[in-house]
């Protein structure tokens, strides 16, 4: 089925002479479309959350039109046709009044996931458009993996959001996700702050200089905790201070997948994109069964082990289609630290993502094993 977005692909669409026979319309304005959509075959057509007028709207439900009516009351849309954008989630946000966060449309949209009932919902009708939403989220998710009709290398670098600014760990992230979309990767986190903040810092820092790095990473310091009054302001100084050049632009799109069940930990302005869902379940599932090209693991807490070992059953029982690299930064952390290694090394014992583990202190080394991966993989399935 053809999915329409937009007026002006809905314009165009029909310019081209083609029929609304089996098109999904997702979204859109139609009140001054009642003369087209009234003279249209309405064939297996799919209204999302389309505005139309009451006569048209009854119209076209008569001739078999299937309709999914909008939802009122909500501070987030449903139906919404493309990702998020740090832009709009942080609209009306004063970097000099840290305290205007309340107001932007991430903080309302938490405040009511809250007051709603937060993952148990109050009502069926709350679930429901809640559900709808996160299904537009991944439908738009798909179509940003894509570049010029060939697929992304995406890979994820998950950690924890204890890790701070000033760290030599949160350095270290974000110069190997720096190196990593030099080297052509798109690169994925939880969205959130500590490690996942520096993955999409060294995206963002990509086509900058190792001196413009560290004076951004000094400024971030300031504020080193998300829980610090100045966590986001300092983070909307750096982007004004440094801000993406339009040269830059596709070395440095990044996406970040936080939830609204951790709504207490602000998305990070960082990530070019944002797909924010409100069941974390379907986003941490999701998360890693994109990462075909490999994940890395930085320090982390107990988020990061859970994604280890959901990311440790699909490469154990192939059920993404690929099996891809694990890779963990930090061999006193993960062996002693967070002694997951070893045991995650004896599970896969005898399979074939055996090979595709990694343990290792060296960015080098990781962004050399990711870039024999990529080859390999695309040796097998060509890109394009």
């Amino acid at each position: 089925m053809v999915e329409i977005e937009s007026i002006v692909a809905f314009e165009q669409h029909l310019a081209a002479g083609k029929s609304l026979v089996n098109v999904i319309l997702q979204g859109l304005d139609l009140t001054d479309q009642r003369r087209v959509l009234l003279n249209a075959d309405l064939t297996g057509t799919v209204f999302l959350g389309c505005l139309l007028d009451k006569e048209t709207l009854a119209a076209v439900g008569a001739r078999g039109a299937m309709i999914f009516p909008p939802f009122s009351g909500l501070p987030y849309f449903p139906y919404r046709p493309q990702l998020y954008t740090p832009e709009e989630l942080y609209a009306g946000f004063d970097p000099a009044r840290p305290e205007s966060y309340a107001d932007t449309p991430d903080a309302r949209i938490y405040a009511h996931w809250n007051s709603r009932g937060g993952a148990h919902p109050a009502s069926m009708l709350e679930a429901l458009a809640q559900r709808l939403h996160d299904q537009a989220i991944s439908d738009a998710l798909e179509e940003a993996l894509v570049h010029e009709g060939k697929p992304r290398r995406v890979v994820a670098i998950m950690g924890g959001h204890g890790m701070l600014r000033g760290q030599p760990d949160y350095r270290s992230v974000a110069e190997l996700a720096r190196e990593l979309a030099r080297q052509g990767f798109f690169l994925v986190s939880g969205g959130g702050p500590g490690a996942m903040e520096a993955t999409h810092l060294g995206a963002w820092f990509s086509g900058r200089s190792d001196a413009e790095l560290d004076a951004a990473l000094e400024v971030l310091a300031r504020a080193p905790a998300y829980t610090h009054r100045e966590w986001l302001s300092r983070a909307f100084e750096v982007c004004a201070t440094w801000p993406l050049r339009d040269e830059d632009r596709l070395q440095a799109d990044s996406l970040g997948i936080p939830t609204w069940l951790y709504g207490h930990e602000p998305p990070n302005p960082f990530a070019t994109r944002v797909a924010k869902y409100f069941a974390n379940s379907v986003r941490e599932e999701g998360l890693l069964t994109i990462a075909r090209w490999g994940v890395v693991y930085s320090p982390g807490s107990a988020g990061t082990v859970q994604e280890i070992f959901q990311d440790a059953c699909q490469n154990h029982y192939n059920t993404v289609g690929v099996i891809s690299p694990m890779i963990f930064l930090g061999r006193e952390f993960w062996t002693r630290t967070r002694p997951v290694y070893p045991l995650l090394a004896q599970l896969a014992e005898g399979h074939e993502y055996a090979r595709h583990l990694l343990l290792t202190d060296s960015q080098e080394e990781i962004v050399r094993a990711l870039l024999d991966f990529a080859r390999q993989l695309e040796t097998r399935t060509p890109r394009g």
